[in-house]
């Protein structure tokens, strides 16, 4: 046996039911859980340390290597 439809109904009225079931449920869901704000809450923040005023002079050794390695590089071409 088979359930037919009418041509022009696009969706059937237990189509309908389950969708809004499930809207429902996705919103309650929704509401339950606490969002941490990314920033805050995330936890591999903690044991972290901020960064020193000393960053820049890494910065400055990371450049360095790279144009090293870029002058070693056309330099035996």
């Amino acid at each position: 046996m088979s359930l037919f439809m009418k041509q022009t109904e696009s969706r059937s009225q237990l189509q309908d039911k389950l969708a809004k079931e499930l809207q429902d449920r996705a919103k309650d869901k929704a509401f339950e859980t606490e969002q941490p704000d990314g920033v805050t809450d995330s936890a591999y923040l903690k044991q972290t340390k901020e960064t020193s005023s000393l960053a820049w002079v890494w910065v400055l050794i990371g450049l360095a290597v790279i144009v090293l390695v870029i002058w070693l590089i056309v330099s035996t071409m």
